[in-house]
């Protein structure tokens, strides 16, 4: 058997560890030089854009670093914005203000930051689609020579995260580069279209061995596509796993093929297009078709239904984009309420959330909008850890409460954690019909669980709850009524499924 083709075939067994599979939280990082124009329109999600169908929708784009494509489009916000405000400033000035910007940068204190939020890897942008490289390569860019930082963030920020016990990783846009093919990118076929190839090939190979070598990172995060085909892919990932055998490979090494040339005819294009619009407005975001070879899944802005027999985590901004935008205000970001019932609800369903980060780029800060979010993880986090990190899914990972309130389910050994919040927009004095003012709890009934004899029900800290078995399922008495921006997990020791 060739080598490639037995490479494939041993990439393939490869799985995700189990430090992956117990992380359940990521903080992913996006800062380019777009994070000093750092500007997008807020006024749809990327779900809702591509499901238009507009051949130009991707102009609109809500990503911040997709700044650079955006201005390819003069109708576009960003070129007007552009306009207006950098008076027609290259492109590529911006990677200067970026790394001037790197004065006052603090990597440990990000490490720090992050560390808190219960996060257990974080992955780092090294390379986007603008072609800007965070570490002093020595791959020569033959398009645009010393297109790369002279200090070594990447290293920088992966000493300071090891330093406090986290993994690192790195993000590498092996799809696109536009300092080798600037297509501009309008609609979903473009991408294939705008999918650099000949010399681009053993470049993007270089520099993911250059990163390999040189960082040893946990995580291989590619986007879009890779321009090589599956048997030489196969190699460099090999190659990868031997390097890091518990390493993560996510799903976006969608090998190259000749059949991508057809993406360039119109017919083919209109179908393509008409596709990815369809499978938008069914996702309501973006889900990556599956390559031969990858550890793990990784919808975006989206979440799936239900446990998946892949390993997979959710990717998604803070707000509508991944890197800094300026134009986001409080409405734009995920809510308090938002943020850690998205947590619960991925780490229910045996994923992880990989959430970003996406610095100031004048200054390496990162903005107080995301940093109170930040903090807001760290507190939920620091209590709920024993019921989140190192979970697996329940039999029934989510359901409803008697009353409807939702409820979300994970376990360990012989206990399940019951996450529940109220949503029914009543007060706690409403729900309990105890006055206003008053610190009594109020009961839930959980229909999916039955008790045994040896059942006990606590908080996640060791209470113990009043409980007891109805026909209605489990009902448990709270210590304090149910909070509406934060989900209280309670602890059910020695119980069973209740059968449907």
């Amino acid at each position: 058997m060739p080598r490639g083709r037995s490479e494939v075939r041993a990439v393939r067994r490869h799985q995700a560890p189990a430090w992956w599979r117990d992380a359940k939280l990521g903080i992913f990082v996006h800062w380019t030089p777009a994070s000093v124009p750092a500007f997008a329109p807020v006024d749809t999600e990327i779900g809702e854009l591509l499901a238009r169908g507009d051949p130009h929708a991707m102009a609109w784009s809500p990503y911040a670093e997709w700044y650079q494509n955006s201005l390819r489009f003069p109708g576009s916000p960003v070129a007007r914005h552009h306009a207006e405000v950098h008076h027609g400033r290259d492109y590529h000035e911006f990677a200067r203000d970026w790394e001037d910007g790197l004065v006052g940068w603090d990597p440990e204190a990000w490490a720090a930051r992050f560390a808190e939020t219960g996060a257990r890897y974080v992955v780092l942008v090294a390379k986007h689609h603008d072609g800007y490289c965070l570490w002093p390569t020595a791959v020569r860019n033959p398009n645009r020579p010393g297109f790369h930082c002279r200090r070594d963030v990447v290293g920088e920020l992966a000493e300071a995260v090891r330093a406090r016990g986290l993994r690192f990783g790195v993000y590498y846009s092996g799809g696109l580069d536009w300092t080798f093919n600037d297509h501009p990118i309008g609609s979903f076929s473009d991408l294939l279209t705008a999918q650099p190839r000949g010399d681009y090939v053993a470049y993007a190979e270089a520099h993911v061995r250059e990163l390999i070598g040189r960082y040893r990172p946990s995580v291989l995060w590619n986007d879009i596509s890779w321009p090589a085909p599956a048997p030489r892919l196969a190699c460099l990932l090999s190659e990868y796993y031997e390097r890091v055998p518990d390493g993560v490979v996510n799903d976006r090494f969608m090998p190259w093929s000749p059949l991508w040339e057809l993406a360039r005819t119109g017919p083919v294009r209109r179908v393509i297009d008409r596709a990815a619009a369809r499978a938008a407005a069914a996702d309501r975001g973006v889900v990556p078709p599956k390559p031969p070879m990858f550890d793990v899944r990784t919808p975006e802005y989206t979440v799936f239904d239900d446990v998946q027999r892949s390993p997979w985590e959710c990717v998604r901004g803070i707000d509508r984009s991944f890197g800094h935008n300026r134009a986001s205000s409080e409405e734009h970001f995920l809510s308090r309420r938002d943020l850690l019932w998205s947590l619960v609800d991925v780490a229910a369903k045996g994923g992880n959330l990989l959430l970003n980060v996406g610095p100031r780029g004048e200054d390496a800060t990162i903005a107080p909008a995301q940093l109170r979010r930040l903090d807001w993880l760290a507190s939920f986090t620091a209590v709920n850890r024993e019921a989140l990190f190192a979970t697996r899914p329940w039999v029934r990972p989510h359901g409803r409460a008697g009353d409807g309130t939702e409820v979300r389910y994970t376990a360990r050994d012989a206990t399940v954690f019951a996450f529940v919040r109220a949503d029914d927009g009543r007060s706690p004095a409403e729900r309990t019909g105890s006055p206003p003012g008053s610190r009594s709890g109020e009961s839930i009934v959980l229909p999916d669980v039955a008790s045994t004899p040896a059942t006990r029900v606590t908080t996640v800290e060791g209470r113990s709850l009043p409980f007891e078995a109805t026909p209605g399922g489990l009902t448990v008495s709270l210590d304090e009524p149910l909070a509406t921006d934060e989900p209280r997990a309670v602890a059910l020791h020695a119980v069973e499924a209740r059968p449907r």
